[in-house]
């Protein structure tokens, strides 16, 4: 028996203390080897977009709460938009465990913004008939048969300058090249790429190629050429010629111990595919149309009300798409937008379109802004749907009260006074005087009237009410 205490320490003979040690040691081989930490693998399937980088960035952090060694990302995407591929790359920098970026199925492709993640991954690995590269920047909008790669002093109109002999001699004055914003993002694309690749001992000189010229390679090429580290059939191919691999991450040395490890796929969820949705180039394109010609109609024809809803709506959800507000301001936004829809349904006679504009932006502004397993500061599914029914009941109450108070007859002004039925007060020939509601009117009448004769106002002129003698057939309450 072995004591610790802060006054006596006793321990037990050298014998008995080789005897534990021995038993130690058996009692670990009859439990057999360690084993190795899991793998997490995520799906980059289609472009980079403000969804799919979500996407990678929340799983890259479940990995790492989940203990894993390694990530594998299985990519097959054309591109993408340059904030989100960024985003997903400072993830992959500042990860505490290593990210391997992995070009499959075969047919797959890691181009434009593909290459820079792969370049910017601790392990770059493509499968057989897959490729990267062509990764110029081109700007939403180029004009067709543009050149983003182009530098700007290379245009056509200077080279056939040059050719004629009119380049030579003193500089002419000259406006600012329309490519010069271009040339300035190829640029910086280079020494991004650059500088990942130095980054991870990759071969950069073909890195800036494939920006400025828009080069790309096979697997083959790309392991021959030093711009990947592994050319492997399937996932498992690839973790056992990554283990015993050793490779720093934030600054630490690592060995993989990848033979046999348990593989962890974590797909994408509902919400990460209805992002993916939203933010593809075509339906964004869609929602922004929408969204403009729903508040032209809305503030030519002031009153339609459901225009502007649509249309304010579409235009929050078209400038997530574009990555002009990040995924926290969408969501606000179509957050505060559907509370103000919601309150002012009770004010404005939309007939529930305000209503029911406000509890979809309400839901979708939820599901936006909200980061599902989040910890403590996640929000169940479940509460808010319940939130935007209870939202929904008091709409629908508001709106069957108006339209009950909009069925009901007038009890006050003029209008009311169409129908009420009086008492003549003085015998008359056509005009005369009578008792409407306890007040006395000047009527007249196409027939003479007596006194104590029951009326029925038809009509008002002014401060005089045109009236007809009360029959059986009219109902109403005398006054």
């Amino acid at each position: 028996m072995i004591l610790f205490d802060a006054r006596v320490m006793v321990f037990p003979a050298a014998g008995v203390r080789r005897w534990l040690v021995a038993a130690a040691a058996a009692a670990m081989l009859c439990a057999g080897p360690l084993s190795a930490a899991p793998v997490v693998v995520l799906t980059l399937d289609g472009a980079v977009s403000p969804a799919t980088a979500d996407y990678v960035v929340r799983g890259i952090r479940q990995a790492a709460e989940k203990g894993a060694g390694l990530v594998v990302l299985r990519v097959d995407t054309p591109g993408g938009l340059d904030t989100s591929m960024r985003k997903i790359i400072k993830e992959i920098l500042s990860a505490p465990l290593p990210v391997a970026t992995f070009v499959a199925p075969g047919g797959a492709r890691a181009a434009s913004a593909g290459t820079y993640i792969l370049y910017a991954s601790h392990i770059a690995a493509m499968a057989p008939a897959t490729n990267l590269g062509a990764a110029p920047p081109v700007p939403i909008g180029i004009a067709p048969g543009g050149d983003p790669g182009q530098a700007p002093d290379e245009s056509k109109a200077e080279k056939d300058g040059k050719k004629d002999g009119k380049a030579k001699g003193k500089p002419q004055d000259k406006a600012p090249s329309k490519s010069a914003m271009t040339q300035k993002q190829v640029n910086d694309a280079a020494a991004y790429i650059r500088s990942l690749a130095q980054l991870r001992g990759r071969n950069a000189d073909w890195g800036e190629r494939a920006v400025r010229e828009a080069v790309s390679l096979s697997a083959a090429e790309a392991h021959k050429l030093k711009v990947i580290d592994i050319v492997a059939n399937d996932v498992p191919d690839l973790l056992r010629q990554l283990h015993g691999r050793k490779l720093t991450v934030q600054g630490v040395e690592r060995t993989l111990e990848t033979a046999g490890a348990e593989t962890i796929a974590i797909d994408p969820d509902w919400r990460s595919r209805l992002l993916a949705v939203i933010a593809h180039p075509s339906v964004a394109l869609i929602l922004m149309m929408i969204g403009i010609y729903g508040l032209i109609f809305e503030f030519s024809s002031p009153g339609f009300v459901l225009p502007g809803v649509v249309g304010a709506i579409c235009l929050l959800l078209a400038l997530y798409a574009f990555q002009l507000l990040p995924i926290n301001y969408a969501g606000l936004g179509l957050i505060v937008l559907g509370l103000a829809f919601i309150v002012a349904e009770a004010f404005l006679p939309s007939f529930g379109a305000l209503g029911i504009g406000g509890i979809a932006a309400l839901i979708i502004g939820s599901v936006i802004l909200i980061e599902p397993g989040a910890g403590d500061f996640a929000v169940p599914l479940s509460f808010t749907l319940t939130l935007a029914l209870a939202s929904a009941a008091v709409v629908f109450l508001t709106v069957a009260m108006a339209a009950r108070a909009r069925r009901r007859p007038v009890v006050s002004g003029s209008a009311e006074m169409i129908g009420a039925r009086g008492l003549v007060l003085d015998d008359l020939q056509s005009e005369g005087w009578a008792r409407v509601h306890g007040e006395t009117w000047r009527i007249v009448s196409r027939v003479p009237l007596v006194r104590g004769q029951k009326i029925r106002v038809t009509r008002i002129d002014g401060l005089t009410l045109i009236v007809e003698i009360e029959t059986e057939q009219h109902n109403g309450g005398a006054s």
